[in-house]
């Protein structure tokens, strides 16, 4: 077994399931993979077939090398035992393994024999191992007695390959189903972790060795002081499956949904409170909202609130008009405690982390980021969102400071929504508050380029997020649906985020019912992408403070709604009783002597009092929106 809890998979699936694909992204992120191709070559006049080995071919990665064990059945079994503990082997597949095995040039041979052979080195293989095979079993006994030898053998290897192997998932459609998940072959263990001190990258800290199961894990969330038991905040992940690099996240999961019965009777409800006038007007959706995500119909205001500042840059014309080092200076300012941001989070009570991604490459001459790096950027943000849930975080904001973040936003946009760039680029303000016109069309272009460079390219959204997106977006896609799974809600604000939705909802159509649109600030891009994702903006106030900057502006107000609703009692009329009177049950003075100084005497002054120096002081330290509380991802990526 390796130290991460699985050694061997087997990945079952039909004709054009999609199982190679999903075998394929298993391994992604293995340094050096060696493919282990099993089918013969074929008849040199089917081009069909041949057209098949070609398109496996061009899928591989330039780092992988690839094997042909077609000459010899028995060569598998030798190859799986001498692999070395730190290779990674892809066995694709074990259909064309058994068609050679039946050959008649192989013949007389034990086939059973064969077959134990290799489920034995299965075992005892040091080397991580995927599998790949046909699942036969569901189709009709055929009427031929070769067909019925090939159904026979395959169905034996399977059965044999899956009782070595340590996990077992059959792929339908191309979505996957675990048979036999990692957690039934292995004892339970904590989940890896990794602390990154500030100022840490990538390269300075790697996972302990001591990692027993992959680091991101179905949790039981601690309980949340002052919180009744069942409440849908500590409401555990879904099963997902899970592989040695951690989760799969891949198009069509199921992620949970929010109560759409409790959203409308949480509204209902509010007709029948004591609230004078027309009542809250446009901000009940505010009411209805927390209702679904909570569970119930009188929501609670959300008490913990962690904001996630991204910081990333993008090279090239994206970044047009943009101040060198600006964006690493405000990320730099919030991690001080400093800044509008973080001294909007301090008045609301709310944390801030700030996360640097990576740095994203000139998308109108190359991919902003490499799939590799999407895949870690994904599950980190995913770990991101777990931490938050695991620390009682109720409801979390997504902001973004970034050169470049406004173009690759619109690209995305462009990309999945089909909207023309200059619709969605808003304009360049300069430091000096003026508008750039210049620097806009560098931006227009770059994005237009962008295009077209990728217009023959795939449109999933990893493909987007790799040509396009970058680290940024990449990684708020990753929050977005760790927060889905975790039932926590998050407020947008701003184009990274709204970019972020669009490229998860063919992630998890879910996760856009977890998100709340604030303000779209006038910018074109959020306008767009709203509408397209049906969030509708509770407030249009325009304000230009920054991404998650307005949404903690606005944040105050829909805690106070909340918390009306909440505390309200229901009308006299409607059968409610009366509020009491605070003021009726404290009995007044009777001393006669007794007086308020500051009312009796005029002259009254307090000889120690001096006017307060209203300067400002340069923080000592953390202070509520500082970081240094919290606890670091479990990642090698940098946080403050």
């Amino acid at each position: 077994m390796s130290v991460d809890g699985w050694n061997t998979v087997l990945v079952l699936g039909g004709i054009r399931s999609g199982k190679s694909e999903f075998a394929e992204s298993l391994v992604t992120d293995a340094p050096v993979v060696r493919y282990l191709a099993t089918a013969p070559e074929g008849d040199p006049e089917d081009t069909e077939w041949a057209a098949r080995l070609a398109a496996h071919r061009a899928r591989r990665p330039g780092s992988w090398t690839t094997e042909e064990t077609a000459a010899d059945p028995r060569r598998l079994a030798d190859v799986l035992e001498s692999a070395e503990p730190t290779e990674t082997l892809l066995v694709d597949d074990l259909g064309g393994w058994v068609t050679v095995l039946l050959d008649p040039d192989h013949q007389p041979a034990d086939d059973l024999a064969t077959i134990a052979e290799l489920a034995e080195a299965i075992r005892t293989c040091s080397a991580r191992v995927v599998l790949v095979s046909p699942e036969v079993g569901l189709s009709l006994v055929p009427t031929t007695p070769l067909g019925r030898a090939f159904t026979d053998a395959l169905g034996a290897a399977n059965r044999a390959v899956a009782d070595a192997c340590d996990a077992v998932v059959l792929v339908v459609a191309g979505q996957p189903v675990w048979l036999k998940p990692v957690a039934a072959a292995t004892e339970p263990a904590a989940p890896a972790t990794a602390t990154a001190p500030v100022g840490a990258s990538l390269a300075d800290v790697e996972p302990t060795p001591e990692v027993q199961l992959p680091d991101v894990l179905t949790h039981t969330p601690p309980v949340i002081p002052n919180q009744e038991p069942g409440n849908p905040w500590a409401a555990p992940t879904m099963a997902l499956p899970m592989v040695a690099t951690g989760l799969v996240i891949q198009p069509g999961m199921e992620l949970p949904m929010p109560d759409e019965y409790a959203g409308p009777q949480a509204v209902d409800r509010l007709a029948t409170l004591d609230i004078p006038g027309a009542g809250l007007g446009v901000l009940d959706r505010v009411v209805g909202f927390a209702a679904t995500t909570q569970g119930t119909s009188t929501p609670q205001a959300w008490g913990s609130v962690r904001v996630l500042l991204l910081h990333g840059d993008h090279a090239g014309g994206a970044s047009a008009g943009t101040v060198a080092g600006e964006s690493a200076r405000r990320a730099a300012q919030a991690r001080a405690g400093r800044g509008v941001l973080a001294r909007l989070a301090a008045e609301s009570g709310a944390s801030l982390q700030v996360v640097d991604t990576p740095a994203a490459a000139p998308m109108e001459d190359q991919p902003a980021l490499s799939l590799e790096q999407v895949e870690s950027a994904l599950r980190y943000g995913w770990r991101l969102a777990e931490q938050a849930a695991d620390a009682g975080v109720q409801l979390l904001v997504l902001g973004a400071c970034g050169a470049g973040t406004e173009a690759a936003a619109a690209a995305v946009l462009a990309a999945t929504a089909g909207a023309e760039p200059p619709a969605v680029l808003g304009r360049v303000i300069s430091d000096a508050g003026e508008i750039d016109d210049a620097a806009w069309m560098i931006r227009c272009a770059a994005v237009r380029d962008a295009l077209h460079r990728t217009r023959r390219s795939a449109r999933g959204a990893k493909d987007i997020l790799a040509e396009l997106g970058g680290g940024d977006v990449a990684v708020a896609t990753g929050v977005l649906l760790g927060a889905t799974a975790r039932r926590v809600p998050v407020l947008l604000d701003g184009p990274v985020g709204v970019a972020a939705g669009m490229v998860s909802r063919d992630l998890a159509g879910q996760a856009r019912h977890w998100c709340l649109l604030a303000d779209h600030g006038g910018h074109p891009a959020v306008r767009l992408a709203a509408d397209v994702l049906g969030l509708n903006p509770l407030l249009d106030l325009r304000l230009d403070l920054g991404e998650g900057a307005n949404a903690l502006v606005a944040l105050p107000l829909l805690r106070s709604v909340l918390a009306l609703a909440a505390a309200l009692p229901v009308h006299p009329s409607l059968g409610g009783d009366e509020e009491p009177d605070p003021a009726a049950d404290e009995p007044e003075s009777t001393d006669p002597s007794y007086a308020d100084p500051d009312f009796a005497d005029p002259d009254f002054a307090d000889p120690d009092f001096a006017e307060p120096d209203f300067a400002e002081p340069e923080p000592a330290g953390p202070g509520p929106a500082s970081t240094g509380g919290d606890e670091q991802p479990a990642s090698g990526w940098r946080v403050g």
